[in-house]
């Protein structure tokens, strides 16, 4: 069982950077790959970035390539994204999500939910 807890959301200005942490508890965080989602009213949870278990590869939906990077430190059990250049539309709820298998961009292969955290970017 894995916990996780997302915080770092809030108000920025478009242009300006957030960074999100996932916090996580439970045993298999260092074997789980890692993955960032968001989902505005009325659309489908959509893919962000992953990033495998050890941290040494990533991947990012083409919306966000180049402004947001995901990383992991193990020791603390904790995933990051930081979010750079950011746009009005990526104004949206965050979550982070844990998966046994990698790379995955279907919301499918996600054991483990965050609560997730509210990004609002205005313009």
């Amino acid at each position: 069982q894995v916990q996780l807890v997302e915080s770092g959301g809030g108000l920025a200005q478009a242009g300006g950077s957030l960074r999100l942490s996932c916090a996580a508890s439970g045993r298999t965080f260092s074997r789980n790959a890692m993955g960032w989602f968001r989902q505005t009213p009325g659309k489908e949870r959509e893919f962000v970035a992953h990033i495998n278990s050890s941290g040494s590869r990533t991947g990012y939906a083409d919306s966000v390539k180049g402004r947001f990077t995901i990383s992991r430190d193990n020791a603390k059990n904790t995933v990051y994204l930081q979010m750079n250049s950011l746009k009005s539309e990526d104004t949206a709820v965050y979550y982070c999500a844990a998966a046994f298998v990698y790379p995955e961009v279907r919301t499918a292969a996600y054991i483990y939910w965050g609560q997730g955290t509210q990004v609002t970017v205005s313009s």
